[in-house]
């Protein structure tokens, strides 16, 4: 099987193409440096997403947030469930933890600026 992919690693968008053989990854074309190699290889076998969202803020309203290193794509959903029944704190800054160490995954959930009522 062939598995055409466009690298988002940097601006170049090099047009990748993964061969595989169930999951196992036979060759890679395409790309032009080591970083899109990576790229092609962990989308192939372990996909990652960093997770951008919003939290909820103690008082009301809501907080942009991310994790601070991307998290299994396989994960986003269950760490929406835990970032949705998270609490912020109304007078939290840019980059607070919001959630430490989400499901295991080794990344936290941060404020991406400062909570505004």
């Amino acid at each position: 099987m062939i598995r055409e992919l466009t690298c988002i690693v940097c601006p170049k968008g090099c047009q990748l193409k993964v061969e595989l053989e169930g999951k196992n990854i036979l060759s890679v074309s395409g790309y032009t440096c080591k970083r899109g190699l990576a790229y092609a290889e962990t989308e192939c076998t372990a996909p990652m997403r960093t997770l951008t969202t919003t939290a909820p803020v103690e008082g009301g309203g809501v907080v942009p947030v991310k994790t601070d290193k991307p998290v299994p794509k396989e994960l986003l959903f269950k760490c929406m469930e835990v970032v949705n029944s998270a609490c912020v704190a109304k007078d939290a800054k840019l980059g607070d933890v919001v959630v430490e160490n989400i499901l295991d995954t080794g990344a936290n959930i941060v404020t991406t600026r400062n909570v505004q009522l």
